[in-house]
């Protein structure tokens, strides 16, 4: 493979894929156990405070990676420009970087606004080419 056609924003692209893993390691390390594995779900329904709010950060990542996904894929193949397509694609990961540790924190209101930066950052890569 050669690493040296992976765009930054590409990389984005697997960072974002990462990240809703790294909410449910969070939210599991120290407290799912060999037996909860048997009936994951249950475990999860179970949760409160800060686990329950890392396993919602982990549903809500994998919620918003297609469209993120879509947008770099569409932005690449339709030539936009590297470099607006790279800072907003950087942007938005760590705007849910930060969005993720203001919901495992409880921050409501203010994760609601980086979520909507992030959203816009998103939407916006479909732009950058008009």
């Amino acid at each position: 493979m050669d690493f040296s056609k992976l765009t930054l924003a590409y990389w984005c692209v697997l960072a974002a894929g990462l990240l809703p893993y790294l909410s449910a390691y969070i939210g599991k390390a120290g407290g799912f156990g060999f037996k909860d594995n048997q009936q994951p779900r249950e475990w999860m329904g179970r949760q409160q405070g800060w686990r329950a709010r890392a396993m919602a950060a982990q549903a809500n990542g994998f919620e918003g990676l297609p469209l993120f996904i879509g947008a770099v894929l569409i932005a690449h193949q339709l030539g936009y420009n590297q470099e607006r397509l790279d800072l907003l694609a950087l942007a938005y990961v760590l705007l849910r970087v930060v969005y993720t540790g203001l919901y495992i924190a409880g921050m409501g209101s203010l994760r609601s606004t980086v979520w909507a930066l992030a959203f816009v950052a998103n939407i916006g890569i479909f732009f950058i080419g008009v």
